[in-house]
């Protein structure tokens, strides 16, 4: 939201006014607060028909500090994200011209009595700052609204990152972003998963802690700043230090929630039964055993909304019709050791059996003269479940439970992102404008929590597409309504990383798209790029995905990709606890592994996958790509080709349909089971052990972790000249090692404790 004409005037329907001064002050053991007038205060009068700013500097985390621009202080109706307090040691110094608040790292430090700034420092050195009329206290002064305006001043070549699912470019500079959850695909500036939470080049990520609609301004409306803008009296944001990108998002997870780990069974193949496609019992064991026939491990099936009666969404209750013995029908699934979800919203058609029993207990949002929120988008007469009444939440998770005690694994929990503002009244009297992004938050929690309590901790997961801030820990969420074309291919991987860039750890994608008709040479790209993602479903529209419609290299595109994937266990889900531990993504842009490379801060089209494997994935169906690798020797895991780059360098290459660019860094260990028919084995049995291109001098160590994510051990390779000794602990039975140096692969043996290897 822009305020100004320009550098130099403000537009004519506002009133900025800005704190001049620090002309007085407050300290606790915890807590700053500053008071800044609007203009300087030289003699006593100055003090009469005057405003003020009042800033609370706080600090819940170490090396994170919070900021509250507070003009007229108000109670905030809620709702408000769940912020943890570690309670952290701070050191607040007051002088005659200078006042700091310090914690860990991070210093805030405002002059006393003089031109107003806000500057924050990492040991000393300045980051941002917010500067003189920076801060803005506005009024509209055609319709009576107030807002809060902060800007932060950026560096030379900062570059910023993240809020949310973005489909816009990577880099945020020069972009308009609003934060409110819509439902409107993956090809325009809106998304369905807005977080007011960016990352910066410099070394520092900004959390803006208000769950309504955010406004941000990145280096646009001034070109020099990061502006974010919100409608009322008060805006809180927050400075969290890093120095590194990862150490970032490991203090914001650690304020807004820790990533949940999903189980290891969810890393596999979800295979869906698309949209609006003809499908019955019978379809669904054909798709399955066609899946098994060709020898594709499959690890999930999917029944998408046409398992419920049409006009009935969401009744939760099976069509007969298409599925006379659903219980039956799962068992037979189970059987063949593969998992079951299902798909819901939080909305309730009119003509659903359920709609009169939530509308008479008061299940849904009310406009105010207290009928039902209804509207005929999406389904007929649809109501809204209100999750601020704990009756409706424990009421919804009442009918999931008949359908977990069926034998359903999981749920698709879908949509979220038009819950409505005006007009709308809330159980708990909530703020519709607050409710309307945090509504995702409640509706997958009440999701989660009874999937935790009714299978276990570790068996829980969802598949959602809205979120908000703390959404991370209900994995796992999926990109939302994409196009079957190679645009919109790259423009969801574009969107993942701004996403996993902005606090989350797992994400998906339907592969080869949602929408029209995908070709078979796109099924076979996405089918690379989707079983290369943290987590792998083929869904569509009006189209089946399974590999035979297409062609026979489909068919074995799949199966290598799919065997590929589960091979890779070991490593995979080892890097997916480590997210859970630390924040860092299992999928993460190229710069989080090279920061000193300035070139990989603009990459958007290739990422790493865990810290050793590199993946461009191929966006046309000449199989040609082009895409940048950092210094270091690299080897593609699919053809044991080799580079060896100094100083970076772009290759230009051409792949045949079974391949792409899948590239292990130097020095790294990568545990694998070739044999692997599921997700979710014993990933401390017989693994291979590889080792790519070791230097000299090099010890690089692993952890190994089993099929639950506990720590089971470690493997250890040291080189000195032309030996490596390799030692692990953890590991059942013999493993085979592979040491893959200069294009030639040696293969050894490793039979517990430790072996020295002879190159």
């Amino acid at each position: 939201m822009k305020f100004t004409d320009g550098y130099w005037l403000d537009r004519p329907q506002y009133e900025i006014q800005s704190p001049k001064e620090v002309f007085d002050y407050r300290k606790s053991d915890d807590k700053l607060t500053l008071y800044a007038p609007f203009k300087y205060i030289n003699e006593r009068g100055d003090k009469l028909n005057l405003g003020m700013s009042t800033i609370e500097l706080t600090s819940p985390i170490e090396g994170v500090i919070g900021v509250k621009l507070i003009h007229f202080d108000q109670n905030d109706k809620g709702p408000s994200y769940q912020l943890k307090n570690e309670h952290p040691n701070i050191d607040i110094t007051t002088g005659d011209k200078e006042i700091t608040f310090r914690s860990g790292d991070l210093t805030a430090k405002v002059p006393y009595k003089s031109h107003f700034e806000l500057d924050f420092l990492h040991k000393g050195k300045e980051i941002t700052k917010s500067m003189e009329k920076a801060q803005g206290v506005i009024l509209d002064k055609s319709t009576g609204k107030h807002y809060m305006r902060e800007q932060l001043s950026m560096g030379v070549d900062e570059l910023i990152y993240g809020l949310g699912e973005r489909f816009t470019s990577l880099v945020k500079n020069g972009q308009t972003v609003d934060i409110i959850n819509k439902d409107g695909g993956t090809g325009s500036e809106q998304a369905y998963k807005n977080i007011p939470f960016y990352l910066s080049s410099e070394g520092y990520g900004v959390f803006v802690n208000q769950p309504e609609t955010v406004s941000f301004e990145i280096a646009s409306e001034n070109v020099d700043r990061t502006q974010f803008s919100v409608e009322g009296e008060s805006l809180q944001y927050f400075i969290v230090d890093g120095p590194t990108p990862k150490d970032v998002l490991n203090k914001y997870t650690r304020l807004t929630g820790q990533v949940a780990l999903p189980p290891a069974w969810s890393f596999g193949l979800w295979l869906s039964t698309s949209f609006t496609t003809d499908y019955s019992a019978e379809t669904v064991l054909k798709f399955i055993d066609g899946m098994h026939d060709r020898k594709i491990p499959l690890d999930v099936f999917h029944f998408d909304c046409f398992w419920q009666k049409g006009f009935e969404w969401c009744t939760l209750l099976w069509d007969k019709e298409q599925f006379p013995d659903p219980k039956g029908l799962i068992k037979k699934i189970h059987d063949r050791g593969i998992k079951v979800c299902v798909w819901i919203n939080p909305y309730i058609a009119q003509k659903s059996p359920l709609f009169k029993e939530a509308q008479d207990n008061g299940y849904f949002i009310k406009r105010k003269d207290g009928n039902v929120w209804q509207w005929d988008l999406w389904q007929a007469g649809n109501g809204f479940v209100d999750f601020t009444n704990p009756d409706a939440v424990k009421w919804y998770q009442s009918k999931l439970k008949a359908l977990l005690d069926m034998g359903v694994d999981c749920f698709k929990t879908d949509l979220g992102e038009r819950i409505p503002v005006d007009d709308a009244v809330f159980f708990d009297g909530s703020d519709p404008k607050r409710e309307h992004n945090y509504y995702t938050l409640q509706y997958n929690e009440t999701v989660f929590d009874l999937i935790k309590r009714e299978k276990g901790d570790d068996q829980a997961t969802v598949f959602a597409r809205s979120a908000t801030v703390g959404s991370q820990k209900y994995p796992v969420h999926w990109g939302g309504d994409c196009l079957s074309r190679y645009k919109s291919m790259a423009d969801s991987l574009r969107g993942g990383l701004s996403f996993l860039m902005s606090g989350f750890g797992f994400w998906a994608h339907d592969i080869s798209g949602f929408e029209e008709q995908a070709t078979p040479d796109l099924y076979k790209r996405w089918t690379q790029f989707g079983l290369l993602s943290s987590h792998s479903r083929y869904h569509g529209s009006g189209q089946y995905k399974v590999p035979w419609v297409f062609d026979d290299e489909a068919v074995a595109n799949t199966k290598k990709f799919v065997d590929l994937k589960l091979s890779l266990m070991p490593y995979l889900f080892n890097e997916a606890v480590n997210t859970h531990e630390t924040g860092t993504p299992l999928m993460r842009p190229v710069f989080m592994e090279y920061t000193k490379d300035r070139n990989t801060y603009f990459l958007e089209r290739e990422y790493m996958f865990g810290p050793s494997l590199l993946v461009a994935p191929i966006f046309n169906a000449e199989g040609t790509v082009k895409y940048y690798l950092p210094e270091g020797k690299w080897t593609n895991i699919l053809n044991e080709q080799t580079y060896d780059i100094k100083n970076g360098a772009w290759l230009d290459e051409t792949y045949d349909n079974l391949t792409l660019p899948v590239l292990a860094r130097e020095n790294s260990i990568i545990l694998r089971n070739p044999n692997a028919e599921h997700a979710e084995y014993d990933y401390t049995d017989s693994p291979d052990i590889h080792l790519y291109e070791c230097a000299d001098g090099a010890s690089e160590t692993t952890r190994v972790v089993d099929e639950k994510g506990k720590p089971a051990g470690h493997v250890t390779a040291e080189r000195s000249g032309n030996t490596i000794t390799l030692s692990a602990d953890g590991l059942k039975g013999s493993s085979k090692v592979y040491v893959h140096a200069d294009g030639k692969v040696s293969e050894f043996t490793l039979d517990g404790g430790s072996t020295t290897l002879s190159l």
